[in-house]
């Protein structure tokens, strides 16, 4: 397996990417691991080569680039180049921790959409504070900022789906993020998007989801468009990590008895921060190109690029992208025949 890694990519490229890369090597030893960026500064953290490849550029699509025009002039960039490995079929998979917008733009144009899938979604797994072990699903959380009733639907499909295969949960609870609850709720576009969920009987669809529940494990799919749920993801993170500093202020502004207390609960509050921390799950997997994209947190540390990483070995060793081409294809002729079923029975 080969995975393309873009290492200019992210606040902490190239050197916590690299280190990250040697910590997933150790896990994934059928690995090789493609580096693409400006050899000198990738050596200056890598001293064992083994299952390593570095590919030399000097240009790098920055966090500042107009995402399609990037793609579009900086050919050489080790984004660019990364994505055509894999068009080319000399790699797998990639993996970015850059500029969000550009790695869409080189998923759609550079690898390509899978068949009938008009716009891919982005995935994030985030914590259920339901249970001990459980998460749940939300898409999309950046890929497109505006979306189509008929997109909503897709990315229901695609939750199905990467709900089923991925998360391993039996018949996927899936619910439409909404300003209420009830069905009639929401613009134009989420009510179309209500009844197109509910008509699907192929889904679970349990209705709309107010963002207050998203983490009470009232559902294991959440579809939303890109803005809204990117917004819903940067609120949940700076969330858990402003209450977070709010209570250690408050703990070290309590005098003695406060600090004592706050001692002892030390381990509780790790054990909250560690349970918020939804990056440890791995990247935002791009649902709906034809090879595995995964997007990691532009501040992502050496850990959490090696637990994406080891993410995405798993995704292309499930064959993850060809079922999920096979499984929306079926899909969307079975909905076409039901539609064509129903026309015949009216008439």
């Amino acid at each position: 397996m080969k995975i393309a890694v873009d290492a200019m990519g992210g606040d902490n490229a190239p050197e916590e990417i690299v280190k990250g890369v040697a910590e997933a090597r150790e896990s994934l030893p059928d690995t090789e691991f493609i580096l693409y960026g400006k050899k000198e500064e990738i050596e200056k953290y890598m001293t064992d080569f083994k299952n390593i490849k570095i590919v030399h550029t000097d240009e790098m699509i920055t966090m500042e680039d107009e995402p399609v025009k990037a793609i579009r002039r900086k050919k050489n960039s080790s984004m660019v180049l990364a994505a055509q490995a894999v068009k080319n079929g000399d790699a797998d998979a990639v993996f970015s921790a850059g500029n969000t917008g550009a790695l869409l733009a080189a998923g759609l144009f550079i690898i390509g959409r899978i068949k009938g899938l008009d716009r891919p979604g982005m995935t994030a797994t985030l914590p259920s504070l339901a249970g001990n072990n459980d998460n749940f699903t939300m898409l999309d959380v950046g890929a497109n900022a505006e979306s189509k009733a008929k997109n909503l639907h897709d990315f229901a499909i695609l939750g199905n789906f990467y709900g089923t295969n991925v998360m391993h949960v039996t018949n996927p609870r899936i619910a439409l993020l909404n300003n209420g609850t009830e069905y009639d709720k929401g613009d134009k576009i989420h009510k179309e998007a209500y009844q197109l969920l509910k008509n699907d009987e192929s889904i679970n669809f349990i209705g709309n989801i107010e963002s207050r529940e998203l983490l009470n494990g009232t559902a294991d799919v959440v579809v939303t468009d890109g803005f809204t749920g990117n917004a819903v993801l940067k609120n949940i993170e700076g969330t858990a990590l402003s209450m977070l500093k709010l209570v250690k202020e408050t703990i070290m502004n309590s005098g003695v008895k406060g600090k004592m207390g706050g001692l002892l609960l030390k381990s509780a509050f790790s054990q909250i921060k560690e349970k918020m921390d939804y990056s440890k799950q791995g990247g935002a997997v791009l649902l709906g190109v034809k090879a595995p994209v995964v997007k990691a947190h532009g501040s992502s540390n050496a850990n959490q690029v090696k637990n994406a990483l080891i993410q995405e070995h798993e995704i292309v060793d499930s064959k993850l992208v060809k079922n999920l081409a096979d499984y929306f294809e079926i899909h969307l002729q079975s909905i076409k025949q039901s539609e064509v079923d129903k026309e015949n029975e009216n008439n």
